[in-house]
């Protein structure tokens, strides 16, 4: 992609409008967890704003305030799905300080996304079944480069370097690992285990390819 698409400014009809008055909050709220609900009853195929606003029965015009498209209301449940897989993420690798080798980390790292999917099922369809719009694919992309900056530093730790520049090893690692994932939802609805352990080989046998480490089977 040529660096003038990339930084050029987003959809504002695909972007969520803040609320700025509590009342408000709570109402987008409530809007929001009913998306979630309706997402999983129905899918993205049947998602839209009046089903919404009538299971609400709140006016469309309230809903359209905040939410001036439907790809904008799944772009908002995207990002804050994101924001909540990688404050776990994050938060669990705290725990991984005594793991015996490299590939533990990356092993138990990827269940705990597996896990988390299991237990946020719209996570599973706002971020697995592709991006909604620009704006959610580089919401997804941020996400993805930022875990790969967790990924370098559980591996520090174990006194392995992995180098920055291009191509960002370490984010194409998540990459390759969220894919994994994303063929198990596609095929199944879910997370399974033999596609969970297939995103973790794929991340440690690509990093023990590009960063000559020795692998453990």
């Amino acid at each position: 992609m040529a660096d003038g698409a990339r930084q050029s400014a987003p959809n504002p009809d695909f972007v969520a409008r803040k609320p700025q008055q509590q009342r408000a909050k709570v109402r987008v709220d409530a809007v929001l967890q009913a998306a979630e609900e309706l997402l999983l009853e129905s899918g993205l195929s049947a998602f839209s704003i009046p089903t919404l606003a009538e299971r609400l029965e709140y006016p469309r015009s309230t809903i359209y305030k905040f939410f001036p498209t439907p790809q904008a209301l799944l772009n908002e449940l995207a990002e804050r799905q994101l924001g909540a897989l990688e404050a776990h993420l994050t938060g669990y690798a705290q725990s991984l300080a005594g793991a015996k080798d490299w590939q533990e980390p990356i092993t138990r790292m990827v269940h705990a996304a597996a896990d988390f999917y299991r237990t946020h099922p719209a996570a599973q369809v706002v971020l697995l079944t592709g991006p909604v719009s620009d704006v959610s694919f580089r919401a997804l992309e941020s996400t993805i480069a930022r875990l790969g900056t967790l990924a370098r530093s559980l591996l520090a730790t174990r006194g392995i370097d992995i180098p920055r520049g291009s191509p960002d090893i370490a984010a194409l690692a998540v990459e390759f690992g969220t894919a994994s994932l994303r063929t198990s939802f596609y095929l199944y609805g879910r997370m399974t285990n033999e596609y969970t352990q297939a995103a973790a080989d794929v991340m440690q046998s690509f990093l023990a390819m590009r960063l000559g480490l020795p692998l453990r089977r």
